[in-house]
């Protein structure tokens, strides 16, 4: 069969792996450096007979993105970080009514506008706790185009079986760089999982079956399965609830579906941590430079190696804590003025964790780690 390759753009890789993945729906509004996600599905979208739309600001389009959703619909929206912090509301709320939708934050620095087309890694801490209440939430970071086509696809597959709002959070520069990109044909992807109807009949379907510990299918609305949707905290037929014990398994449930299932939830890669002395954790389009370092300082005969997380929340506790129990130096390299390097410090067991931090729009290169490296190895 011959390969469908493409030179493509982040973004547009970004809008190729929801389409690939049955997206049936697309609202949202035009902002740097994310606009290009839109740009692309308001073509391709509608020539498969399905919808895009711009609405009027970022918080109508996450609304909507919500009603589709619980029409059945695989819904996506795509922003930058002003336009996710107005959506944070609406993410507090996908959270508390188990609503599945993909949310993609293409980052930017900040705050405020920031700098609207230069690259940043500071939305970290805000896809976590960046709407008010405890909730768990599950959020990706691809440091590739080809590797956001494919996790744009695994993101719509987890918002599903786990009836959730799935953050994507690339940058400025994954979302405009290209590269060379293998599309996959639908009968190639191992796992694409659709919307489906409960497997029991309307008059014993229960939304939110907290105690089952098993995640029910959400109900189409207009399929003949009657609920309540409601932000307040609810009972299992979705109408609010003042009981203690309903409150307590309310609550407990959105933390437990996602980290009972961390194991299914949770990816990452690894590169020559098998003898390392010093690792370098680093996400998104920065791994890309701490690999390059990591060449650059086994030549010099310093012995580091690259953990990187794609799934980012739930944070990769084990793992972080499991080598920092044989590699005692730790090195965090972001775009932001130190975010993720808290939960290596916090998960890192007695490691001495040092942060390498650029926030002037620019990249950080590889010579950077490469001297931090050095420093950290005493070279």
């Amino acid at each position: 069969m011959t390969k469908n390759i493409k030179l493509m753009q982040g973004n547009e890789a970004v809008a190729e792996g929801a389409i690939i993945a049955g997206c049936d729906f697309f609202a949202g509004y035009p902002i740097t450096p994310s606009s290009e996600v839109m740009e692309q599905l308001s073509s391709k979208l509608v020539k498969l007979g399905k919808v895009c739309i711009q609405m009027e600001d970022e918080i109508a389009a996450l609304g909507a993105v919500l009603g589709a959703a619980l029409g059945g619909a695989k819904a996506l929206t795509a922003s930058s970080g002003p336009g996710m912090s107005l959506k944070a509301e609406h993410i507090g709320y996908a959270s508390m009514c188990e609503i599945p939708c993909v949310i993609v934050n293409v980052m930017r620095g900040g705050p405020s506008t920031g700098l609207p087309t230069l690259p940043a890694q500071g939305d970290i801490m805000q896809a976590r706790w960046g709407t008010h209440g405890d909730h768990a939430i599950i959020a990706i970071t691809p440091s590739s185009v080809n590797e956001s086509l494919y996790e744009t696809i695994r993101a719509f597959n987890l918002a599903i079986k786990y009836r959730t709002p799935v953050l994507i959070l690339t940058d400025e520069i994954i979302g405009h760089m290209r590269e060379k990109v293998v599309i996959p044909n639908k009968e190639d992807i191992k796992e694409i999982l659709d919307v489906k109807l409960p497997d029991v009949p309307p008059e014993k379907y229960f939304p939110y079956n907290y105690t089952s510990g098993k995640v029910t299918s959400l109900a189409p609305m207009g399929e003949g399965y009657r609920y309540h949707v409601t932000g307040l905290i609810h009972g299992e037929t979705g109408f609010p609830s003042q009981k203690t014990d309903v409150i307590q398994n309310a609550q407990k449930w959105l933390y437990d579906k996602i980290y009972k299932n961390i194991k299914d939830i949770e990816k990452f890669e690894e590169f020559q941590t098998e003898d390392a002395d010093i690792l370098i954790f680093a996400y998104g389009s920065v791994s890309r430079s701490a690999r390059q370092a990591i060449l650059m300082a086994r030549s010099a005969g310093i012995k580091a190696g690259l953990f990187r997380p794609i799934t980012i929340w739930p944070f990769p506790e084990e793992r972080v804590s499991s080598l920092s129990k044989k590699i005692k130096k730790i090195i965090v390299p972001e775009m932001n003025m130190g975010q993720a390097v808290l939960e290596v410090q916090r998960n890192a067991c007695g490691s001495d964790v040092y942060g390498l931090n650029v926030v002037n729009g620019e990249p950080i290169t590889p010579d950077t780690i490469y001297y931090k490296i050095k420093e950290v190895a005493g070279a």
